[in-house]
């Protein structure tokens, strides 16, 4: 672990605290802290942390926060409470990572990113589709091996793909869909009828009907608490045999427990990105069930996308400062 720190002898200055950094996205954030020079001081932690003792040791004294990749408890938002009155979240969907309600009656700006990485969670997702579809990674295991045997694939012209939620991202996935010639389907709590008309999309009245007629269903919504296991068993048992689905959105959207269960019939396909516990524990019904291609939340992790995430992280904290509204939740 290191700290980074800017004009720490200017303590006139409010500070601004980043407790909790995946590594990936330190470089970006080390490239834009100069922005805040006369504006505030700012004291980054480059290692990733999770113990909210020492996460309050942390923040002690800060102003603005910017947290990524750790969930604010109840007790530990009280804590920052004492002087926060900014928290920048380095993602999209916040009111599972944050009380919300709790942070207004305390004051606290709740600030979060959008659309930023878009184009890389929608490549991550046909990704995970094309290694179901045409097992790439494991006939390159095979080469390695000196194993030379070709293995039989899906082809995607034709089939349907089946899209839940259809902002930014499934959109994207949509596009790209398209130009496989896959026919979309949609369902969406929104309406989106110009990207409807343009990507030839047709319309479903429910998730059941939508996972019943797609060869591939891809989850895109944002999560909270009117989505959280709207994707239920009765839903995923509709999927017809050597159907696919791929999740890079969130696994809270899946009624708990039930993934594992249909997957263990053996007939269906799934490429998940996201888990319900973060990191995936070692014993894990997802990890031995057949027809899964797993990946570790790394949907949104390209360089554009992180540097989108940072830049958006740091307007938000340098608008509380500079009394602007940037990307504000609450």
């Amino acid at each position: 672990m290191s700290v980074i720190e800017t004009t720490p002898s200017r303590e006139g200055l409010p500070l601004l605290v980043i407790p909790n950094c995946v590594p990936v996205m330190v470089k970006a954030f080390r490239e834009l802290l100069p922005e805040f020079d006369g504006i505030c001081r700012v004291r980054l932690f480059t290692d990733t942390m999770l113990d909210e003792e020492v996460l309050a040791r942390r923040m002690k004294g800060a102003d603005a926060v910017i947290v990524v990749g750790f969930h604010v408890g109840d007790d530990l938002l009280r804590t920052m409470s004492q002087t926060v009155r900014c928290i920048a979240f380095g993602g999209t969907g916040v009111d599972n990572y944050v009380n919300l309600e709790q942070a207004k009656e305390y004051g606290i700006r709740i600030c979060n990113i959008v659309h930023y990485g878009d184009a890389a969670v929608a490549e991550h997702a046909i990704a995970l589709l094309m290694e179901i579809t045409r097992r790439v990674g494991e006939m390159n295991a095979d080469m390695h091996e000196g194993v030379w045997h070709p293995l039989d694939g899906m082809e995607l012209y034709g089939k349907t793909m089946g899209i839940v939620g259809f902002g930014g991202i499934g959109q994207w996935v949509a596009r790209i869909a398209r130009g496989f010639g896959m026919n979309i389907k949609v369902w969406s709590r929104h309406p989106h009828e110009e990207a409807m008309r343009e990507l030839q999309a047709a319309s479903v009245e429910s998730i059941h009907d939508l996972f019943a007629s797609s060869d591939v269903v891809s989850l895109h919504l944002a999560y909270n608490r009117n989505t959280r296991g709207i994707v239920t068993a009765d839903d995923l048992d509709a999927l017809r045999a050597g159907s696919i689905l791929i999740n890079t959105a969130r696994a809270e959207l899946i009624e708990a427990g039930s993934l594992a269960k249909r997957l263990e019939k053996g007939d269906i396909y799934a490429g998940l990105d996201v888990f319900d516990r973060e990191p995936m524990p070692e014993v894990d019904p997802l990890r031995v069930v057949p027809g899964t291609i797993l990946t570790p939340h790394a949907a949104w992790c390209t360089d554009t996308a992180v540097r989108n995430a940072v830049r958006q992280c740091i307007d938000s904290v340098r608008g509380f400062y500079t009394g602007e509204a940037t990307n504000v939740v609450v």
